[in-house]
């Protein structure tokens, strides 16, 4: 899906993805202070993980011409990925 579009519109699709990624790592900042990773590392983290998510979803054969479930996927997946940073960060000042 991602891979058979035109470069304007994959430009604009990133960018609207970060700026709700900026939108959700302010907000988590603010939330997980020093455990997060920042406002713009929560937004490079969310960004990346919703694009391998739906990309993960196109391998598998997921078709997502859905907008929704395109969306779903790319925030389950960029949530997962916020989380499992997280917590691979917690476990690293732990030990």
């Amino acid at each position: 899906m991602l891979l058979h579009l035109d470069a304007s519109w994959l430009l604009m699709t990133v960018a609207t993805v970060a700026v709700f990624g900026f939108f959700f790592g302010t907000a988590l900042d603010a939330i997980m202070k020093d455990d997060g990773f920042g406002s713009t590392g929560n937004t490079l983290l969310f960004t990346l993980g919703f694009f391998v998510a739906v990309m993960v979803a196109n391998e598998h054969g997921i078709s997502l011409r859905d907008l929704k479930l395109a969306i779903a996927w790319g925030l389950g997946g960029a949530f997962t990925f916020i989380s499992a940073m997280a917590l691979i960060k917690a476990g690293l000042a732990r030990w």
